[in-house]
């Protein structure tokens, strides 16, 4: 009974939030979902932590806890949790298929359960807020995961239940690894913390983090402008 109430609402729910009435959200969706776009947005967020940190030893770690968390989290997904339920996408589900139609022809590949784009673009969130320590990168990162998982929804390629995962598992992992850094580089230094109006409290470049969020910004003007053409 519990089972089929929530499939039920989880299929009602993907219903109700697919697109394909809206040419300009159509295209920003499938701009906005494609990984190829926030390459700019990772490098300077590569660049910040690399300029901010006084050795290659405590870059090395941030880097390194980074991409084993990461790949863990895709490898847990793509190789265990995946092939485990084999769930079907949304508009490969029989039942949803004609109420599902493909927005501009795009599609995934894969199963369904959970959304790797929402646990990926969470776990940047949550680790670089707790890295970083400044509000406005903060909230402007949670948009930037939020709107991620609306594509996912909006495009038939995930359920609700499918994001919520990925949500848990992206904020768990990056807690996770975060804290396995903080244990690891305290051991040997004990400042953590910097007191400076240019800087946030772990020592973060206020206006390199306003370059980062200038390249956030313009990131989504180029992917607004090529949703209106």
């Amino acid at each position: 009974m519990g089972i089929e109430f929530l499939r039920h609402l989880d299929n009602n729910l993907v219903i109700a939030l697919h697109g394909g009435n809206n040419l300009f959200l159509d295209k920003f969706a499938i701009i906005f979902t494609t990984s190829y776009i926030w390459i700019p947005l990772y490098l300077s967020l590569l660049l910040l932590i690399i300029k901010n940190n006084e050795s290659w030893r405590k870059i090395s770690l941030i880097l390194g806890i980074f991409a084993v968390t990461i790949i863990l989290s895709n490898i847990i997904n793509n190789v265990i949790v995946k092939p485990s339920f084999e769930r079907l996408r949304p508009f490969n589900d029989p039942h949803l298929h004609s109420l599902l139609p493909l927005i501009n022809g795009y599609t995934a590949k894969g199963f369904s359960f959970y959304s790797s784009h929402t646990s990926n673009s969470f776990f940047i969130f949550t680790f670089l807020t707790l890295l970083i320590r400044n509000k406005t990168l903060s909230f402007s990162l949670l948009l930037w995961a939020i709107t991620i998982a609306w594509t996912r929804l909006y495009l038939g390629v995930h359920y609700p239940t499918d994001i919520i995962m990925g949500v848990f598992l992206g904020i768990s992992l990056a807690v996770l690894g975060y804290f396995s850094f903080y244990k690891i580089y305290k051991i040997t230094n004990e400042h953590l913390h910097f007191i400076s109006a240019k800087y946030t409290e772990t020592g973060y470049s206020l206006s390199d983090i306003d370059t980062v969020l200038n390249i956030l910004m313009l990131t989504l003007i180029y992917t607004m402008f090529h949703a209106i053409l």
